[in-house]
């Protein structure tokens, strides 16, 4: 059995981030990317499998700008992925094009017996291409998923809002959205990194793939930074006292009560 992992470059947690001047997105200078976290779940996954021999071999997707995703896909062959694909496109592509990329690319590699994914992307958290990426292979999917069992059909435990587990039956081949929890990402180790750098990246255009950028249903537009937090308050006096300046905060400036 085939697996297909589909990734993305995000800006690292700690970057500053700035926006451009028209607040079109996000200015890319100076920002360091990694792999989204999510993603590196699914892919921990996927070559968990191969080596337990649940799979025969793991490929990994990765559409943006192909000067800079290289190094996200490197750093998932280093974690033991045996192949690579980059799909140059428009840092600012949206869901639903991407989705039909990633599909296209994943057709040319022919069957398969599941696509992992990140349940979400933490730069925007849209939570979209994974759903809309199996709509355009055909094949069942569910995602937020914490544990998953492979057999003649997949057994996956998600997590549902309050804390409640839902066991869900899928039949091969299907997607599966990772979640925090799902395993534990390895790091790259020194011999797979140099692995990694030796490996040829499979170099794929949307031209090549039918897809065109102008079929973006939506753009992102008036990008807004949150607003700075207010300076911390230190409360004097004894417990009481506090109890009763705290009280009348919350009420007449947080206005939570």
């Amino acid at each position: 059995m085939k697996i297909f992992v589909c990734v993305k470059q995000v800006p690292d947690t700690e970057t500053k981030i700035k926006l451009k001047p028209d607040a079109s997105g996000i200015d890319t200078a100076g920002v360091k990317w990694v792999m989204n976290p999510y993603d590196e779940f699914a892919v921990e996954e996927a070559v968990k499998a191969r080596e337990t021999g649940k799979a025969t071999s793991v490929t990994v997707f990765s559409v943006g700008p192909k000067a800079r995703i290289v190094e996200t896909l490197r750093t998932a062959l280093a974690m033991g992925a045996d192949e690579a694909v980059a799909i140059d496109a428009p840092e600012d592509l949206d869901s639903g094009t991407t989705a039909k990329a990633l599909a296209a690319a994943i057709k040319a590699e022919g069957e398969f017996g599941a696509v992992f994914t990140g349940k979400l992307a933490i730069d925007d958290n849209l939570s979209a291409v994974s759903q809309m990426l199996a709509e355009n292979l055909a094949i069942p999917h569910t995602t937020v998923v914490s544990k998953l069992e492979f057999g003649d059909q997949f057994v996956a435990e998600r997590e549902v809002e309050g804390g409640t587990k839902e066991i869900v039956q899928l039949m091969k081949p299907a997607l599966i959205g990772a979640n925090k929890g799902l395993n534990m990402p390895r790091y790259p180790s020194l011999p797979g990194i140099m692995k990694a750098k030796k490996k040829v990246i499979k170099d794929l255009t949307l031209d090549g793939l039918g897809v065109s950028a102008a079929q973006a249903a939506f753009k992102l537009s008036g990008f807004q930074l949150p607003a700075e937090k207010p300076p911390v308050k230190m409360i004097d006096g004894d417990a009481g006292a506090q109890a009763k300046t705290l009280a009348s905060l919350l009420r007449q400036e947080a206005k939570v009560l």
